[in-house]
């Protein structure tokens, strides 16, 4: 009986699994076609194509670059540190022999700092790259939100929701609720403007 159960368990979750991933090629299909003609006037909840507008908003694109400008120079920056480090360690193995055993004890000591100084250096880099990562997000949240509330109160929408690809929170919309089109040329405008 339990075999039985646990089946019926498998073969329920699959059927879900199996839906929730038509539906989704579905909203798929229709959220990558969708134009910047609006819904119907009467329409109070509507949606937006999530990576649809990450891929083409504008403040989103120059905020990847300036993250992989900044994340470049850090790598460069504790690569170098890495290799001065790997180059004197490579220098101290090479005239160990020829060094005195208080030498060898003094540089070894120093050496050993340098590493740990170096490890400490890496981990503030990357820590300060998260920050500013999380910095970066939390701006462009801020600027989408910001936006969508003045774009929901000028075209009288109640609800703006999102729709990702792969994400079950939005199994199905209807496609003439996608105003994913006129909402990305609309915050590209207003970005323009704010840039200026």
């Amino acid at each position: 009986m339990k075999t039985r159960a646990s089946l019926l368990t498998k073969l329920t979750i699959g059927i879900l699994i199996a839906g929730s991933l038509a539906a989704c090629n579905q909203n798929k299909s229709a959220s990558s076609t969708s134009s910047a003609t609006p819904p119907p006037a009467n329409t109070a909840i509507v949606y937006v194509n999530q990576d649809s507008l990450m891929v083409k908003y504008d403040y989103a694109k120059d905020m990847r670059k300036r993250l992989e400008d900044k994340g470049s120079v850090a790598k460069n920056d504790v690569g170098s540190k890495q290799q001065a480090l790997q180059r004197e360690v490579a220098d101290y193995q090479k005239n160990a022999n020829g060094m005195s055993a208080n030498e060898r004890s003094m540089t070894e000591t120093r050496l050993q700092r340098e590493g740990q100084e170096f490890q400490q250096y890496q981990q503030n880099a990357g820590a300060q790259f998260q920050n500013e990562q999380a910095d970066e997000s939390k701006k462009l949240y801020e600027k989408i939100y910001a936006f969508t509330k003045q774009y929901a109160k000028d075209n009288g929408y109640k609800v703006v929701l999102t729709f990702q690809n792969g994400n079950i929170n939005l199994l199905y919309a209807d496609p003439s609720l996608d105003v994913t089109g006129d909402f990305v040329k609309k915050i590209n405008e207003a970005y323009a403007k704010d840039k200026k």
